[in-house]
């Protein structure tokens, strides 16, 4: 949401040649957790070649470009008092270099293990649950004295409704998928497009 990548998980796809479509139905459907997921994505990962090392995923990530205009919107919604912090159920390896860019105050996301050595392990780091956000969120504020009728969350997937469980509001932001956009537009979630930012960054500094 945050950049012109679609998911740094389907970034590493790309990047190693493998796909996980049957593995985020799976997931959707219930089927598998988020471990499991995320052990299924490693092992595809895997299969490409014996040993990954952490300096790889890096470079797979090399050239990721922020949304035009985004840097802007979270400059200015900092001048304004307004605390930006990215719960994220991406990879962390990822998320910290936009946190970086960006300047955030916060951030929190999932991760893979590496060794001493930074070859990668067979497990994932799971802190944030696709489909419980709301656990993240619930969190963050334990952490930072939140209210959650405080905080505004934005998503740009029907995943990320689960943020607004623990009270938060929600709006929904360039959404990709047919599938997030009838679902936002079922529950009368206010969508903004990508064109949109500028109205985007207008409706959080005036909620």
């Amino acid at each position: 949401m945050l950049t012109q990548s679609v998911s740094s998980w389907k970034t590493l796809h790309r990047y190693f040649g493998t796909t996980s479509g049957d593995l985020y139905q799976a997931y959707l459907d219930g089927q598998i957790t988020d471990h499991e997921f995320v052990y299924e994505d490693i092992k595809r990962w895997k299969a490409t070649r014996s040993k990954i090392h952490r300096d790889e995923v890096v470079r797979a990530f090399a050239g990721s470009r922020l949304m035009p205009g985004m840097r802007e919107v979270v400059d200015e919604l900092k001048s304004e008092g307004i605390d930006v912090i990215i719960v994220s159920a991406g990879i962390d390896v990822y998320v910290s270099m936009i946190a970086q860019m960006l300047k955030v105050d916060d951030w929190i996301a999932n991760g893979i293990a590496f060794d001493e050595e930074g070859w990668m392990l067979d497990e994932g780091v799971i802190r944030v649950r696709a489909n419980n956000k709301s656990s993240a969120i619930d969190r963050v504020c334990e952490l930072r004295g939140y209210l959650p009728e405080d905080i505004i969350c934005v998503g740009d997937s029907s995943v990320d409704l689960s943020m607004s469980a623990s009270g938060a509001s929600f709006v929904g932001f360039n959404p990709t998928r047919d599938v997030d956009i009838e679902t936002f537009l079922s529950l009368g979630v206010q969508i903004f497009e990508k064109e949109q930012l500028d109205d985007l960054k207008n409706h959080l500094l005036s909620s």
